[in-house]
C-alpha cells in the first residue's frame, strides 16, 4: 500500500514538514509495511515557501525590508532549482509580524513586501512566485507598487 501524506502547517504550532512527518510516525505503527510519501502542501500563506523548497530544491535568502508599520525587519524568500523565485508576503507583510494591539488594516501597507520584489528581481530568475495568503494589510498592493 502507498500512502502519500499532504499536510499544510498547522498555524502558530507546526510547519507543514514537521506536521507531515509527524503523520507519517503514527501511521507507521498501524500500517507499518505501507510505503510512505510526505509532500508539504501551502495555502500561498506561512509554509509555502518551506513546501516548495522542500519539493524543487533551492535556497533562501534573506532580505531588509519594512514590516507593515514600517519597522525595518528580515524577510525571506527562495530561488528554487529552476531558477524560480519565491516569495511568501506574509514575511514581509503578514500578520504574525504584529502584535494583536498592531493589528489595523487601515495604517498597514504592502511596501515591504514590493521592498521583497524589488531584491528579488536584481537575480536572475526566470519568475516570480507570490503568496499572498497571511497579509496583515488591505491596501490593494499600493505600498508594493510604491517601494517597486
Amino acid at each position: 500500500m502507498k500512502i502519500l501524506i499532504c499536510p499544510d502547517s498547522f498555524k502558530g504550532c507546526l510547519s507543514a514538514i514537521v506536521a507531515g512527518n509527524t503523520i507519517k510516525k503514527g501511521m507507521q505503527k498501524v500500517l507499518p509495511h505501507a510505503q510512505y510519501t510526505v509532500l508539504p502542501m501551502a495555502d500561498g500563506g506561512e509554509g509555502t515557501v518551506d513546501a516548495l523548497l522542500f519539493a524543487i530544491g533551492g535556497k533562501k535568502y534573506r532580505a531588509i525590508v519594512s514590516d507593515p508599520l514600517g519597522r525595518k525587519i528580515q524577510a525571506e524568500y527562495a530561488i528554487l532549482s529552476d531558477g524560480t523565485g519565491v516569495m511568501e508576503m506574509a514575511s514581509a507583510s503578514g500578520l504574525p509580524l504584529l502584535k494583536q494591539s498592531e493589528r489595523n488594516p487601515l495604517i498597514t501597507s504592502s511596501f515591504g513586501t514590493g521592498q521583497l520584489i524589488k531584491e528579488m528581481a536584481k537575480r536572475n530568475l526566470t519568475s516570480i512566485l507570490i503568496g499572498v495568503g497571511g497579509s496583515a494589510t488591505v491596501d490593494g498592493g499600493m505600498g508594493m507598487a510604491m517601494a517597486i
